[in-house]
């Protein structure tokens, strides 16, 4: 192997530990941002050195067919050490701060859609009532007024057909109620009321018993 491809190699591995120094520090803001569980932390580790691995592995295979030498772990180390010398706080700082931005956007969403959308619909809803209440008001007090214009040709249309509809509700007190008074529909429904209320009871105190059995 040439010395261009060693240096080469090592530069890409250079490179490579300041990326994983930059995603470990963001992937740990991130978690304690979050407050994932302590019972977490171990698995999501386990998956970021997995993925660290095999995006390594696949930059040795670009830069020198992947072949495994004293160089490559030396740039790797060299480049976390230097990644953690310079930039892990001005990374944890970006980070920070693009979280913030992010929960600011967010927050400036939520608000603009309570004000712009739900604060519009709460207020049609209670203009809505309040027209409603007075259409409901002002029928009914239409109502009041057209029902004391018409009594008078209520009273009139009363008197005017009183010899038809007298002798119907006398024909009616004397014929058809005793009729109806002797079926006792009132305390026939009533009886049947008990019985079904009385069936459920015993139904529901054998399942009762049944469920304290098993």
């Amino acid at each position: 192997m040439s010395l261009s491809v060693q240096w080469w190699t090592m530069m890409t591995m250079l490179l490579s530990g300041i990326g994983m120094g930059v995603v470990f520090d963001g992937y740990r803001v991130v978690s304690d941002e979050l407050r994932i569980s302590r019972l977490w932390v171990p698995v999501f580790d386990l998956l970021y050195w997995i993925a660290a691995t095999i995006a390594v592995f696949q930059v040795l295979s670009s830069s020198n067919q992947g072949e495994v030498r004293a160089y490559v772990f030396l740039g790797l180390v060299l480049g976390i050490g230097f990644y953690y010398w310079l930039f892990s706080k001005i990374t944890v700082r970006l980070v920070k701060l693009l979280i913030l931005t992010v929960r600011a956007v967010i927050a400036f969403i939520i608000k603009a859609f309570e004000l712009l959308v739900i604060k519009p619909l709460i207020l049609l809803y209670r203009i809505t009532r309040l027209i409603l209440a007075f259409l409901r008001a002002f029928t009914m007090f239409l109502f009041k007024i057209v029902v004391q214009l018409l009594r008078p040709f209520w009273l009139l249309f009363a008197w005017m057909t009183k010899p038809i509809w007298k002798p119907l509700f006398r024909y009616w007190s004397i014929r058809v109620n005793p009729v109806i008074a002797r079926w006792r529909i009132a305390e026939r429904y009533q009886a049947g009321r008990d019985s079904v209320s009385k069936l459920w009871q015993r139904w529901k105190n054998r399942k009762d018993d049944n469920k304290d059995g098993e």
